[in-house]
């Protein structure tokens, strides 16, 4: 089978109507409120030397910036600002997802616009600009009826870059909560799916390529002044937002939204809960790919309403609790805690993730490496690697003080990317996770923890504040509840990381449904 008769192009598509409408409704609404600051601010600095480099020097410094981590930033700050505006003025609102992605893009809108706007303006030849005047123009009438008009072609070059930027860009806006079409890039990367990578990034060269050459037109048209080129691009982009944002607004605003961290394993049960509600006539959506902090703190302000978390990921990291506590008194006291957050610790699924150190068998054997314990003498040598968050969490702290480890270099990967890279000896050992089928695909061995500098990972099912008492969701998820062995979602977690058909998120769960009814 050839990757363009795959039918997981078929299952891409089905996406495409959510994402594609998202993605436009969002770059849209950046690249509005870009051009509402940029063009009067422009208009206002070119004749202002002093005012004009500082807003073209933040403007560069904006996008010196990388885009997720723009992204990423703008969170926590409207976090903290809608918890003042609700403490102070009684009125709340949303910091997850498309309001911190508009405000992030905005800002990556702003230079060019700016830059060309100002230089359009600055080469508009001072002989015309003076005749205006000795007609008897105002400098309101000059600048629109003169200079704006002859500074158009410089002007529309800038949005055009703009629009081009922000379609681009907008597909970063995942990790913060933002359906866009990075949902099929990011979503095919941590589940090695390269038809939904490919389909993803088609799909957003494709837009902003329409949305360029619609401009374009509309830039032609105005500019030689023809009403027919004009009104076929102002028609072409009319015509892009009303069939892509229809389905957006058509929506239900009362599906259940059930969240997903940023690997295979919360994709594949994000879908098997979707599924569970979907069968129990609870219309329901995932949004995938959700950073720890960010996803925890959308179900507490029910930006999310359900989703698996891990009950070492809450009480090291969210909780900032050291104690190593058994399993049952964690459990106990991480309960209570999130109860103090009206969060619901509604159950257990019956498996645990820990993170743990993974070593190539062969290797370890050879070295006579069993537990932690025994690599902290030849850690100097050796290299490591780590998802994107792990050497940033209390859990490399404390694994590194109880045993004196101190490798040579520490790398940061993608998860998947982890153990082929192990495996290959690329780095001598990884922060795997136990639950991970890719550790017995590449026959790995995980280390002991005999400190137990890793707290207890059960995965728990969380659900928000608003759906503490929701009956019919609780009836769809219960028999999910302690079904989930780890020699099962090993396997599901092996099944994902294939590359066919069968190797989607879907398809998994529904295989581990089956499984989990014949118990």
């Amino acid at each position: 089978m050839s990757l363009f008769t795959d039918p997981r192009w078929s299952d891409a598509l089905g996406h495409l109507p959510d994402y594609l409408g998202s993605h436009v409704r969002v770059s849209l609404a950046a690249l509005a409120l870009g051009l509402i600051i940029s063009l009067p601010l422009a208009i206002i600095a070119r004749h202002r030397p002093v005012m004009r480099g500082a807003l073209l020097g933040v403007a560069s410094i904006v996008q010196t910036v990388p885009g997720l981590a723009l992204l990423a930033l703008f969170y926590p700050l409207l976090l903290a600002l809608a918890a003042l505006s609700l403490q102070y003025l009684g009125v709340g609102f949303s910091a997850f997802g498309f309001l911190p992605a508009v405000l992030a893009l905005a800002l990556y809108s702003m230079l060019p616009v700016l830059r060309n706007t100002i230089t359009g303006l600055n080469g508009v030849d001072p002989a015309l600009t003076e005749a205006a005047q000795g007609v008897g123009m105002t400098p309101r009438q000059s600048l629109t009826m003169v200079e704006l008009p002859l500074a158009l072609p410089v002007m529309m070059a800038g949005i055009r870059t703009s629009a081009v930027w922000v379609i681009g860009t907008a597909t970063l806006s995942t990790p913060i909560g933002q359906t866009s079409l990075g949902n099929y890039i990011f979503a095919g990367l941590q589940t090695q799916n390269w038809v939904l990578v490919i389909f993803g990034c088609v799909a957003a060269a494709v837009l902003a390529l329409a949305v360029d050459q619609l401009l374009a037109l509309i830039e032609t048209g105005i500019r030689l002044r023809c009403r027919i080129r004009t009104a076929i691009g102002v028609l072409g982009i009319a015509a892009l937002v009303i069939v892509t944002l229809a389905p957006s607004f058509a929506r239900s605003s009362t599906r259940i939204v059930v969240g997903a961290k940023t690997f295979t394993e919360q994709y594949v049960l994000a879908a098997l809960m979707s599924q569970r509600l979907q069968a129990a006539g609870l219309p329901a959506t995932t949004r995938q790919g959700l950073g720890s902090s960010v996803i925890y703190d959308a179900l507490a302000s029910g930006d999310i309403d359900v989703y698996v978390d891990y009950s070492g990921t809450l009480w090291a990291n969210q909780f900032h609790r050291t104690e190593i506590l058994p399993r049952e008194q964690l459990l106990a006291e991480l309960k209570a805690t999130l109860a103090k957050a009206n969060i619901t610790l509604f159950g257990e699924l019956g498996f645990a993730n820990a993170y743990a150190l993974v070593m190539p068998r062969t290797k370890a054997q050879a070295l006579g490496i069993k537990t932690a314990a025994d690599l902290a003498a030849l850690s100097g040598t050796m290299t490591i690697a780590g998802d994107y968050e792990f050497f940033s969490r209390p859990e490399w702290a404390g694994l590194k003080t109880a045993y004196g480890l101190s490798f040579k270099t520490q790398r940061t990967m993608q998860p998947d990317f982890m153990y082929a890279a192990v495996a290959s000896g690329e780095v001598d050992v990884i922060a795997g996770y136990t639950s991970d089928g890719l550790i017995a695909k590449y026959d790995l061995v995980v280390l002991d923890d005999p400190k137990h500098a890793i707290p207890p990972y059960d995965a728990i099912m969380l659900l928000a504040p608003k759906r503490a008492d929701d009956e019919r969701l609780r009836s769809a998820l219960q028999p999910l509840l302690g079904k989930i062995d780890l020699t099962s979602m090993r396997e599901a977690n092996l099944r994902a990381a294939g590359n066919d058909a069968t190797s989607s998120p879907e398809s998994v769960a529904k295989w581990m449904w089956e499984k989990i009814g014949k118990k």
